[in-house]
Formats: C-alpha cells, sequence, structure tokens
C-alpha cells in the first residue's frame, strides 16, 4: 500500500507520463476526425507536458507542492493548443490543491485531481460533453470516492483511470462527429495516457524509452585545409523535424535539397527525421522541411566566417556559444518593452505575405504561426512584452490558439486583451475597425463584432481519408471550407474555387481578398482571380500573395 507520495515521486510521475503520450502521440492525433490538417491533439499535449518534463528535469523538489508548482508553471507557458491549454489548466488545479504540502495522500490526491477538474471547466466558456473535460471530471469523482473506500494512493489512481477510460469509451456516443466517425475523443485519451505514465511510475515500472531521433552524420568542415572562398556552400545546417505521416516520402526532399547544397545526410525513424546539409539558403531548406512536418530544432552556423576566424587565429564561433548568450538572457530576466503608447497590437499568422499586410494595418509584431503550427503560450508572452504599449490586443486568428493567448493575461504587467479572431480575414477586418481613441474594452468590442462579419472561404487538401458531413473524402483531395465547415471536396481546385465564387455572389458580396499561398503560382492565381471577376462582377476585388503554408487560398468574403 502506498499512503502518501512526495516532490521526487510527483517529479519521476510527471515524466512518465510525459513519455506514455509521447509514445503514443501519433494514435491520438490519428483520432482526429476532421480531414483538414491542423495542430494535432497529441502533439500539443505532448509538447505542453515536455516542458514541464524538461523543467522538472533541472530540479529536485523534496516536497510535492513545489513540484506540482513547478509542472503548473512550465505547462502554462508551454501549452500549445486548446487541447494543451486545458491540460495545463488541470495540472494547475491540482498544484493549488497540493500547495504548501509536503507530501499527498490518496485524499489529498483524489482532492488534487478534482481542483483541477475545477480550474479546466472555469476557463472554458461553454463545456462541451464527450471531451477531455467529461473524462477528468467523471475520473476525479470516481477518485474522491476511492478515497474514501481505501487510502492508497495507486488504488485511487488507479480507479480513476479505470473509470476515465470507460467515460472515453462513452465519449463516441456522446458528440455525433465522433459517433460518425467512430471514434472516441483524442483529448480524453490523451489524459489518459499521461495518468497510465504516472501510475505506472508509481508502482515502479521502468519508463518506456522514447525513441530519438535517428542520427545523421555532421559532417564538419576542417577549416586548416581549405580557406572561406573554397567553401562553395556556407553555412552548415543541421534541424530535426517531427514527422506529420510516419510513411512520408522523404525523396522529393532529398532531391530538392541535393539541388541547393552538398554534403546532405537524412537520418529518420517512424516519428521523425533530421538533416545535415551545407546551402547557401538555410532558410529555405527549414522551409521545404516543414512541408514533411514540424520543424523541432535547428543549427545554422557560417563556414565561411569561421574559417576565416581560424585564419586570423581566432576562436571560431559557434551554437555553442549561444549557450551563454542565452544564459546571460534569461539570467537578466525577460526585457519588457517600456510602454511608449496606450495600445499595442499582436497578430498570429504564417506567411511573409500575410505578416505584411497586419503590419501595414499597424500591428506592431508578429507571431509565426497558425493550423499545424500552434504557437505556445510562452511563445505568444515574449512578443508581447516587445509590444511597447501599456495594452496589447492580440488577434490570435485561429480558434486554436485563443486559449493559449488568453493565457498570457496576468504573466506581464501589461493588459493583455485577446480579439477572438478564429481566422485571416477576421483578424485583418478586426484591425481596420481599429480606432485607438476608445476605451478598451469597447475597442475589443468593436473589433470583435467586426470580425464577425466577414465570411472565411479557405481552400486546403484531406490529410486523411474520412466520412465527414456527407462528403467521402480521400487524403490529397481539394477541401473548400466555409467559416469553418466543410463546403466542399474535388481532385479538380478549379472546381473548389468556381464554387465558392458562386457562393461570394450568393451572399452578395461587395469586398472579396484573395490571400495566395506559397504552393500557388502568380499565375494560377490570377486565374483565380479571373474565376471571381467573372462570378462576382460587382465585388471590389483584391488578391495579394500570402505566402501561406497548408492553405492555397484563403478568402474574404464582405
Amino acid at each position: 500500500m502506498i499512503h502518501s507520495i512526495n516532490g521526487i515521486q510527483f517529479k519521476a510521475m510527471v515524466l512518465h507520463g510525459a513519455a506514455a503520450i509521447t509514445l503514443q502521440k501519433q494514435k491520438i492525433n490519428d483520432l482526429n476526425v476532421f480531414p483538414v490538417p491542423d495542430g494535432d491533439t497529441g502533439t500539443n499535449m505532448s509538447l505542453t507536458i515536455g516542458t514541464a518534463a524538461a523543467e522538472l528535469k533541472k530540479s529536485e523538489p523534496q516536497d510535492i507542492g513545489q513540484a506540482a508548482s513547478i509542472t503548473a508553471g512550465a505547462l502554462l507557458r508551454g501549452a500549445r493548443g486548446n487541447s494543451g491549454v486545458i491540460l495545463s489548466l488541470l495540472f494547475r488545479g491540482m498544484s493549488k490543491a497540493l500547495k504548501g504540502h509536503a507530501s499527498a495522500d490518496a485524499a489529498l490526491l483524489a482532492a488534487a485531481l478534482q481542483e483541477g477538474v475545477s480550474s479546466a471547466y472555469g476557463a472554458v466558456m461553454k463545456p462541451a460533453e464527450g471531451t477531455v473535460l467529461t473524462v477528468s471530471r467523471l475520473a476525479a469523482k470516481r477518485a474522491q470516492e476511492a478515497a474514501g473506500e481505501n487510502n492508497d494512493v495507486e488504488y485511487v489512481l488507479a480507479e480513476a483511470i479505470r473509470v476515465g477510460y470507460e467515460v472515453l469509451a462513452q465519449t463516441t456516443d456522446m458528440n455525433p462527429v465522433l459517433k460518425k466517425a467512430g471514434v472516441v475523443d483524442a483529448g480524453g485519451k490523451g489524459y489518459l495516457a499521461i495518468l497510465d505514465g504516472m501510475l505506472a511510475s508509481l508502482r515502479g515500472e521502468a519508463m518506456p524509452e522514447v525513441t530519438e531521433e535517428a542520427s545523421a552524420k555532421q559532417e564538419k568542415a576542417d577549416f586548416n585545409v581549405f580557406s572561406a572562398e573554397d567553401i562553395t556552400f556556407a553555412f552548415d545546417t543541421v534541424f530535426i523535424v517531427r514527422k506529420d505521416d510516419p510513411e512520408v516520402n522523404l525523396t522529393p526532399l532529398r532531391d530538392y535539397l541535393n539541388s541547393i547544397g552538398d554534403s546532405l545526410v537524412i537520418g529518420e525513424d517512424d516519428e521523425a527525421f533530421k538533416v545535415h546539409v551545407h546551402t547557401n539558403i538555410p532558410g529555405n531548406a527549414l522551409t521545404e522541411a516543414q512541408r514533411y512536418g514540424t520543424l523541432e530544432l535547428a543549427k545554422i552556423e557560417n563556414m565561411r566566417t569561421q574559417a576565416e576566424d581560424v585564419a586570423a587565429g581566432k576562436k571560431a564561433q559557434s551554437t555553442d556559444d549561444l549557450d551563454a548568450i542565452e544564459e546571460e538572457l534569461e539570467s537578466g530576466g525577460a526585457v519588457e518593452a517600456a510602454p511608449e503608447k496606450r495600445y499595442g497590437f499582436l497578430s498570429v499568422c504564417a506567411g511573409d505575405g500575410l505578416a505584411a499586410v497586419f503590419r501595414d494595418l499597424g500591428v506592431d509584431g508578429v507571431i509565426s504561426g497558425g493550423q499545424t503550427m500552434n504557437p505556445s503560450t510562452e511563445s505568444i508572452l515574449k512578443e508581447i512584452e516587445k509590444v511597447p504599449a501599456e495594452t496589447v490586443f492580440v488577434l490570435p486568428n485561429n480558434k486554436n490558439i485563443i486559449m493559449a493567448a488568453q493565457q498570457c493575461a496576468g504573466l506581464t504587467s501589461k493588459e493583455v486583451i485577446v480579439v477572438p479572431t478564429e481566422t485571416i480575414p477576421q483578424g485583418v477586418t478586426a484591425m481596420m475597425s481599429v480606432d485607438t481613441e476608445m476605451e478598451a474594452q469597447d475597442l475589443l468590442e468593436t473589433m470583435t463584432e467586426a470580425s464577425r462579419h466577414v465570411s472565411t472561404a479557405q481552400i486546403t487538401y484531406a490529410a486523411r481519408n474520412s466520412d465527414f458531413d456527407g462528403f467521402a473524402i480521400n487524403e490529397g483531395d481539394y477541401l473548400s471550407l466555409l467559416d469553418g465547415k466543410l463546403f466542399g471536396t474535388n481532385q479538380d481546385i478549379s472546381v473548389m474555387l468556381e464554387k465558392l465564387a458562386e457562393k461570394a455572389a450568393e451572399k452578395g458580396a461587395e469586398f472579396v481578398t484573395l490571400f495566395y499561398g506559397e504552393d500557388v503560382t502568380e499565375e494560377q492565381a490570377q486565374e483565380a482571380e479571373s474565376l471571381f471577376t467573372e462570378k462576382c462582377p460587382d465585388a471590389e476585388l483584391s488578391i495579394l500573395p500570402g505566402g501561406q503554408p497548408v492553405y492555397y487560398y484563403i478568402v474574404s468574403i464582405e
């Protein structure tokens, strides 16, 4: 019988839980039934708790209150996507209940699980049944009952998990979309995977080995052998990408990288691949690689300047020197820009063209992110602190980023106001309505109301086979969305464009803006423009290079 757990044990449990969900990450991602590429639940939850694991490894907390506090703080800042935010809230509530305690018995652990549920529910405007909230609530309820039966920490946690899985199986019938797809809730499964790992740690089971990225031979230049002029490709570039698809074919990437550099080595396993290449355009290499997954780590060194330093008898600078720079910056704390004005604005988007649009509209900063690339709360917070204003309005422009942005409130001395924009066109329209003479809450209402008057159409591709909303969808098909709902699917993108143009005409559109993505040529964009001009002759039409990934076209209809 385990009467109580202390800080060291709680740390081990969280580390084990993080490893457990990492192993199941792709299985959890596969439960996402919507066919559009997105920031998948398993990935977001794994990355979120991974921040806590990394932080806990730096300390040896003896008290469970301290261990829970470290966990909650790291999760808060590392939260990605709605699922990651909810996970952070569950642990934040636990931390609140465990605060000041050296250890926790079964009753206190059960109370902590319940407090986590209360925190999560309190932060969600309209809690839906059949989600991680349902699973965590009923699991916590059973934990409290079990604590009254047996004051054994292992028993209580095991009972919570057992009931959690029973509820998880029922989520299929609680949500019509899940029922049609025949799957359970991804967030609920992710939460239980973490609890499973925590229980395994409590039972003394060995932590599962998480497969490391396949190692690639890192060919370093011998600077004493040749001069800077002898170096054809200057930048020694190494990076790791977490795969979107374990079966992805990297041959096109290999061909591309060979075309822009040399000394190419690619190592891969089922989850990730590591690239080493010498090139003059490392940014292009990284951008191309992100078509195949999520960039996790990158190292770029200029071999020409290194060779020059060695020739001059100096120490060649390397990325190792960045550790000292980072430590120096962190020791001084985050630098917060002094307020120079009343209001500042921050936008989330992916694509140089879209970033330029927002800057032209007056935003002070742009956070790179969006669909498939949900920035963490900490990433958003860092950009907020750079804005030289007393009050910073944040436009997430993606529904899966709103909660992460909202967590920044209270983490900075600046007032943070999140405008709940779910799409790029909503964000653009919100910025066009800005009147800095207004009071903050009035301005929020004005921007929010303006964003609701724009319809957003998007054309992307199917990330998975699906039978969704009456559409039989095959992986790779073109998909069109209208205001977040599936509008059509076809193997011909021009058919999708024509139907959307007809819909815009039907809506009586007065203004139509087409933002074309990184995979669309200017000639193709002009053809799309002609099609909309034909179908919407009375609308004022604009076409701009957005440069966004994932979406071939983002269309604003007003």
